[in-house]
């Protein structure tokens, strides 16, 4: 029972696998039609070779040139046709194989796009890197080789063993004896082979994975001298992937000495028998090259199930992340956001990762226009607070509103449509200047770019670039400072206008004088929006409307910056550990 339910479950991944294949079934079918016509000339190429070897080696030979002139000219004939239903067979079945592998990462992409951020934090960057990769290539070779094989081979298999009948019954049934034996190894190896192959998936994940961390964060690798420890572990994980990777070349090389040293012992048999029956040299070269031609059938035949055993490893990865389904989801008949953002609250709202709460009961209400700071100390809940209005994460208990609605009620894409966000961790993409400051706003024109990149006080270094606002940046714009980053960022907000505007840490990469011309911009740029700033340093928020302050996931205090000194709460605390008792402000 458990072997027949696993065996179920590889065919299940495969012929969900082979649903990607329905859209090009005509391509195809005419793939098949040529396999099939391949399988037939098989069967003409045996006939002339029974009959030129009669024609050359028989009793009568050289006396009739009629027959051997006929023979010479449809051998040729038979192998033009036998290798353009080759080409063409291979061709459009590994167009289709290509072409599914394309749908797959599509779909692999489409569908990471669609799930939490909450999915990300907990998946390693290299690992889905893998599976959209190597996982799909994988799969292309088994949807190719193993279609084509069922193409051509059935029918090929078929001819032949027509064909042996027709010349001797009792040799042809003792020959196909040999062939069921084959079958022996293939179901021997053919499990080894599928779990191997998805461990081995899985190291080359890992390999992927460190590439990508220590490229991504060399300066950290430089800097604490961890070059031979990130060399040790790339080894590590390259030889663990090696070993899995030859464990299934074994079990993939061995079966076919097998096969063939059992067709051996079937060869010798018939050779014996042969001899014995007095065949013509014909009738026999006839029959030998069907038995050849059968070998390969058979071979291809039974390698097809090792092939989906490997195949479905990598396949059930795959479908793995296009059945995860994301926790942050539309509900049925959301409706756009529309008009003006007049009121966002937070009501009664709890929300923690897992189990683990991270914000408890937090409730209040922010008008528009109305600039609002969130400050406490690390881990305090600030970060987790701003995600759930963009809906990055949704609340555990309460609701989150705007204009008086759930924003779960609410399309994701007018909902962020109308959110601007700069992050302390800035991201660039490896594209022009230009097109990072437009990036989310594509009806942005040059005009409203530089407008943009002036007013975040960026269009003085651009403009002294090489190519100004055609620059590339760089991957995670690694060619500019981190001012520069920071304030281009600025400029992608600003340029998508938006009405509410969700500052985490905007300002913390800026030197002291690029901190005085963006704060500046973006006390200029906050006018008239709803704005959420997170901020370590207190004095970039002192001109707030008002202040949260957060402790333990709770709002503990709330109002001016001045009422809070005052107050002389968590709020004092932590202004007079960054700026001493007697700072600015303070009572002494």
């Amino acid at each position: 029972m458990i072997r027949s339910g696993r065996v179920s479950e590889e065919w299940r991944t495969y012929r969900r696998l082979l649903g990607y294949v329905r859209p090009y079934a005509w391509r195809l079918g005419a793939g098949f039609l040529f396999g099939i016509l391949f399988a037939l000339a098989n069967g003409g190429l045996v006939w002339v070779v029974k009959g030129g070897f009669d024609e050359v080696f028989g009793r009568g030979a050289g006396r009739q040139p009629g027959p051997m002139l006929i023979v010479a000219v449809f051998f040729p004939l038979v192998g033009l046709l036998r290798g353009a239903a080759d080409y063409f067979s291979a061709y459009y079945i590994r167009w289709v194989g290509h072409r599914v592998v394309m749908d797959l990462r599509n779909a692999l992409f489409s569908h990471m796009q669609g799930l939490s951020i909450g999915y990300f934090s907990r998946s390693r960057t290299g690992e889905l890197i893998s599976r959209t990769t190597n996982d799909t290539l994988l799969v292309e070779r088994a949807v190719s080789t193993v279609v084509a094989d069922l193409a051509k081979q059935p029918v090929t298999l078929v001819s032949m063993v027509v064909w042996i009948f027709l010349v001797d019954v009792r040799l042809a049934a003792v020959s196909l004896v040999v062939f069921p034996v084959c079958l022996i190894p293939i179901a021997v190896f053919g499990r080894r082979i599928r779990r191997n192959a998805r461990r081995a998936q899985e190291h080359i994940a890992d390999v992927v994975s460190i590439l990508q961390e220590t490229v991504t964060g060399i300066r950290i690798v430089k800097a604490f001298g961890m070059e031979a420890y990130e060399i040790r572990r790339f080894v590590e994980n390259t030889g663990a992937f090696f070993r899995r990777i030859m464990r299934v070349a074994r079990a993939n090389v061995i079966v076919e000495p097998i096969i063939v040293f059992i067709a051996t012992v079937g060869v010798s048999l018939v050779l014996v028998y042969v001899r014995a029956a007095g065949m013509t040299v014909g009738e026999f070269a006839g029959f030998a090259t069907a038995l050849m031609l059968m070998y390969e059938p058979v071979k291809k035949l039974s390698r097809i199930h090792l092939s989906v055993q490997q195949s479905s490893g990598a396949a059930d990865r795959i479908f793995e992340v296009l059945d995860t389904e994301s926790a942050v989801r539309e509900r049925p008949g959301a409706r756009p956001l529309r008009g003006e953002v007049r009121e966002i609250s937070f009501e009664q709202v709890t929300f923690g990762y897992d189990d683990a709460p991270v914000l408890r009961d937090v409730a209040f209400r922010v008008g528009a226009g109305e600039r609002v700071a969130i400050v406490g100390s690390s881990g305090a809940g600030k970060t987790s607070l701003v995600n759930l209005i963009p809906r990055f994460y949704d609340v555990s208990g309460g609701a989150v509103r705007i204009n008086g609605e759930d924003v779960r009620d609410l399309t994701l894409e007018s909902l962020r449509r109308r959110i601007g966000l700069v992050t302390q961790e800035t991201f660039l993409f490896n594209d022009t200047v230009a097109r990072n400051i437009a990036y989310g706003s594509p009806e942005a024109d040059r005009a409203a770019v530089e407008d943009a990149a002036r007013r975040a006080h960026a269009d003085g270094f651009i403009r002294a670039m090489p190519e100004g606002y055609d620059t590339v940046v760089g991957e995670r714009g690694v060619r500019l400072s981190g001012g520069q980053r920071q304030r281009l960022a600025i400029a992608r907000a600003i340029t998508r206008n938006p009405p509410i505007l969700i500052l985490d840490e905007a300002t913390s990469a800026l030197d002291t004088e690029s901190e005085r011309l963006v704060q500046a911009a973006l006390d200029e740029v906050m006018k008239g929006r709803t704005v959420f700033a997170i901020a370590h340093r207190l004095s970039t928020i002192a001109n707030c409307d008002r202040i949260f302050v957060l402790d333990g996931g709770r709002v503990v205090e709330s109002g001016s910056h001045e009422s809070l000194l005052a107050a002389g709460g968590v709020y004092r605390r932590l202004y007079d550990m960054q700026f001493g008792t007697a700072g600015p402000g303070g009572a002494g």
